[in-house]
């Protein structure tokens, strides 16, 4: 039994214990060893690779002993896998496929055939990779996608690496796009390797990555760590003048921002929104920053315009962050002095160039490459983008994908840093990755995808959102695919905020930020994060107060200052700095006021806060008549007496009003919804639906508009 001392490169999680407990469960175990596997981002990604067991079971027609395989179903992960996301297959139909395979033209066509060999009919749908484990003859089989093991798959001379770094017991098999017949070949590699005499432990797939197998769960688990190591190991051993060097010119230009990451995030939250802009021409997309080290190491090198135009070169890599990345020039992105959300003229026309020569590239390489019966084209932009001196920046459909692709270009690097030390670097031919990026069966895949929802692709920031009213704004958004930006004053209500919401909607979904909307560089760094964590920011919803009830003669200047400081100034400047942040995203937004029904009705004890919700009504009318051209809408939502789960309500608020009315704070709730048209009491839902209806699509072309939500106020009419 092996160590963790017995390892450096990969991580040994075996616990003999648990193991224990499943033995007799071979699917059991090939669970348990794949759930380890994929823990370990040095052997896997995520979403990548494939793991199999092949085991003996009753055939439930006939009562006979039949060999089925299990295998990790379509679009499965192995670090989170279960039994319900594998696929279970007789052998015997599976093998005798080959009966009526008709050559690699139409192989395509051999992925329908699987599901006559499904055994269990709980099956998930069989992968791409069912036959490459079903020619195989081994018990359990792993194939996962190391870096290390990538590096020399994607060096010029990996074959020759590989037969002599293992002694020949590991095979290898050229670049072919995985298939019925990849699997063909790794048996012929097999069968060839055994003719000689040679009992494989392994197979390479060239560019592509490794299988690896064994008898038991345990042995294949440590035979994959074994061969993932000594690649390792051979990879360090080899690593002398990493990328070139360092390209002077960028670090003695960029020193500060070189070796500070504080600077380097601070330029990527100023320049975020104005990437996501130009890549959301064809559709809105989300956006993902890294300054990592290995990054930077990549983009501050002196090989970094000659390895970057090639690609990736493992499909998996490939297929999330398409052909190449944009790479912009050191330093080209610079802003005007007195106008920081605008770029200087220079940077702006450099940009509309790369941007339209990246797009142009794109639509040749597809026009090249495609086949009669290929899709059509997807979106031209850029999924990576590289600004040495500074980090990397990634951008999809949702954060989930733009992080994923940001994970999967590092490891691009490291087998690219790999291959580099041991040989030269070669990435998939053009025509190939063509074929892998337009394959039909990954375009029907992408058509079963569930249609977004309302807000997907969208971002969100309601001030005070770690409760109360916000609380449900923001919940309502993140229910309706929003990413949301957590914010609050109270840091140990926030914390507790951030972890109901992870725990919802997953940690893509969420981000948090310190905010005090009476302080300009909270609000600044609030803005910051917001760019940092997805690109930019698309809904305001201008929700932090605070309420105070008294009489005219009881008010203190303090007071006063309280309620316009955090009523009116904190939306006017809140609005302010995500208004700089739309404009260089450049595709508009929606900013909503939660006002109240105090701004248009009249009553004691509520100067102070009444003027100040009138002036927070006044100004989101100014501010929808300046943004329009913008096509920034703002609009308000006038809330009513909510007072469950209210945080306006602390702080002696009700306490005042009941002595306004004349009576109890315990009857305030049954008096507010007895004084309505329609008798009813209003919730923080109630309001959260209120501001989705502004910003959920149906009234995009509404602005200035306000929306009562008080059970019908008949004072507080507009009109």
């Amino acid at each position: 039994m092996k160590s963790s001392k017995d390892y450096k490169y990969v991580s040994y999680l075996w616990d003999e214990e648990k193991a224990a407990k499943l033995a007799g469960d071979e699917v059991g175990l090939f669970i348990y060893r794949s759930n380890l596997l994929g823990a370990d981002l040095r052997l896997t990604n995520y979403g990548g690779g494939n793991t199999s067991v092949k085991i003996t079971d009753k055939d439930p027609l006939t009562g006979k002993d039949v060999e089925v395989m299990w295998i990790k179903g379509s679009g499965g992960d192995i670090g989170t896998l279960t039994k319900s996301g594998c696929a279970a297959l007789y052998m015997d139909r599976l093998l005798a496929l080959e009966n009526v395979y008709e050559g690699i033209e139409t192989e395509d066509k051999m992925v329908e055939l699987f599901n006559h060999c499904i055994f269990d009919l709980a099956s998930k749908a069989p992968s791409i990779d069912t036959p490459l484990h079903g020619f195989l003859p081994f018990k359990h089989i792993d194939h996962l996608h190391p870096d290390a093991a990538i590096a020399i798959a994607a060096a010029k001379d990996g074959a020759k690496i590989t037969e002599e770094l293992f002694n020949r017991e590991i095979g290898w098999v050229g670049w072919q796009r995985p298939g019925f017949d990849l699997g063909l070949q790794l048996r012929t590699c097999l069968n060839e390797a055994a003719t000689k005499g040679i009992k494989l432990k392994g197979i390479m797939l060239g560019s592509h990555g490794l299988f690896t197998w064994g008898d038991t769960a345990y042995e294949s688990y440590v035979n994959t760590l074994d061969v993932t190591e000594k690649c390792a190991e051979y990879l360090e051993s080899n690593y002398k003048n990493v990328f070139g060097g360092i390209n002077p010119t960028i670090e003695s230009s960029n020193r500060q921002q070189f070796n500070n990451s504080t600077t380097r995030q601070a330029i990527a939250a100023k320049i975020a929104p104005i990437l996501r802009g130009y890549c959301s021409s064809y559709r809105k997309m989300l956006g993902h920053f890294t300054d990592d080290a290995r990054v930077l190491e990549f983009i501050n090198s002196n090989d970094l315009a000659k390895l970057a135009p090639l690609g990736t070169s493992c499909p998996d890599h490939f297929l999330r962050t398409k052909i190449a990345p944009l790479v912009l020039d050191q330093g080209s992105l610079r802003f005007e002095r007195s106008l920081p959300s605008t770029l200087i003229d220079e940077s702006k026309i450099y940009l509309d160039t790369v941007f339209e020569e990246y797009r142009e590239g794109y639509k040749q390489y597809y026009e090249t490459c495609k086949h009669p019966n290929s899709p059509a084209m997807r979106d031209p932009n850029p999924v990576v983008i590289l600004y040495p001196g500074v980090g990397m920046f990634t951008f999809s459909k949702d954060k989930n994908t733009a992080r994923l692709a940001s994970e999967y270009y590092i490891n691009a690097i490291n087998v690219m840093k790999g291959a580099e030390a041991i040989s030269e670097y070669t990435a998939l031919p053009r025509q190939e990755a063509f074929n892998i990026e337009y394959w039909l069966l990954e375009e029907a895949k992408l058509q079963r995808m569930p249609k977004p929802k309302a807000l997907s692709g969208r971002v969100a920031m309601v001030t005070g959102s770690a409760g109360g009213i916000g609380k449900a704004i923001a919940k309502k958004f993140a229910e309706e695919g929003a990413c949301v930006v957590l914010n609050d004053i109270n840091e140990e209500r926030l914390a507790g905020a951030k972890e109901e919401f992870i725990k919802k909607f997953g940690k893509d979904a969420v981000a948090t930020t310190l905010l005090n909307v009476t302080d300009a560089k909270s609000i600044s760094a609030a803005m910051d994060a917001a760019a940092l964590a997805f690109g930019g920011v698309d809904i305001i919803v201008n929700n932090a107060g605070i309420s105070i009830s008294k009489s005219i003669e009881n008010h203190t200047l303090e007071d006063w200052d309280k309620l316009y400081d955090i009523l009116v100034k904190g939306q006017f400047f809140v609005t302010q700095a995500a208004v700089e942040v739309m404009k260089k995203q450049g595709f508009g937004g929606d900013i909503v006021n939660i006002v109240s029904k105090n701004a248009l009705v009249s009553g004691p004890n509520n100067a102070g806060y009444g003027s100040a919700k009138a002036a927070q009504l006044h100004l989101s009318r100014l501010n929808a008549a300046e943004l329009g051209g913008d096509k920034i809408r703002v609009n308000t939502v006038n809330p009513d007496a909510v007072i469950t789960d209210s945080n306006i309500w602390a702080g002696g608020w009700a306490e005042g009003r009941a002595k306004a009315y004349g009576i109890t704070v315990e009857e305030l709730p049954a008096y507010y919804a007895k004084r309505t048209l329609l008798g009813e009491s209003i919730l923080p839902d109630d309001i959260a639906n209120a501001c989705f209806a502004f910003v959920g699509g149906l009234l995009s072309k509404s602005t200035g508009n306000v929306l009562n939500v008080d059970g019908g106020v008949a004072m507080a009419f507009v009109r």
